[in-house]
């Protein structure tokens, strides 16, 4: 049985490694996918220390027609935006671009959507299911600089495998 939380601050490598058996014990065999995410988005806010909000955005059609949107799904942290198009912030751009967005200074970042103004740097990783954006997880600090290359691969690595799991 894990106990999904680390027992003591680990190396970036082990920390990763404990985070995708967590993930990989919860969702195995779940087929529903919000299930999943809620799962994961605790996950992500009981290992990772120092942030201030962990959780998925999901790809749905636009509320008006046209191009497809985020709309917010299962996360730890304060109350977000519901709807981010495509392009638009940090979220919107790992979405439009599928690449990882890593930026230590969220206030710098072009058109960043401050849905929590004591957010400072973020990382967004996109999950592909067959080359198709179908989320992004998205982790908040308050920390500026807060997120590595390290948590970067880790996030990417846990993207996917949650590729057919959400």
């Amino acid at each position: 049985m894990y106990d999904f939380k680390p027992a003591a601050p680990l190396a970036s490598d082990e920390l990763y490694r404990e985070l995708l058996g967590a993930a990989e014990a919860l969702t195995a065999g779940e087929p529903d996918a919000v299930a999943n995410m809620a799962n994961v988005a605790a996950l992500l806010w009981e290992f990772l220390p120092d942030l201030n909000w962990a959780g998925f955005y999901r790809v749905a059609p636009a509320k008006t027609g046209g191009a497809d949107e985020l709309v917010l799904g299962p996360f730890v942290g304060r109350p977000a935006c519901i709807r981010i198009p495509f392009g638009i912030g940090v979220c919107g751009a790992a979405a439009q671009s599928r690449a990882t967005q890593l930026v230590a200074d969220v206030h710098a970042f072009p058109g960043h959507i401050a849905c929590d103004a004591a957010s400072a740097s973020e990382l967004v990783v996109p999950v592909l299911r067959n080359g198709v954006v179908i989320a992004v997880i998205d982790l908040d600090s308050p920390t500026p600089a807060r997120f590595t290359a390290a948590d970067a691969a880790g996030i990417e690595a846990l993207a996917a495998l949650l590729a057919d799991r959400i």
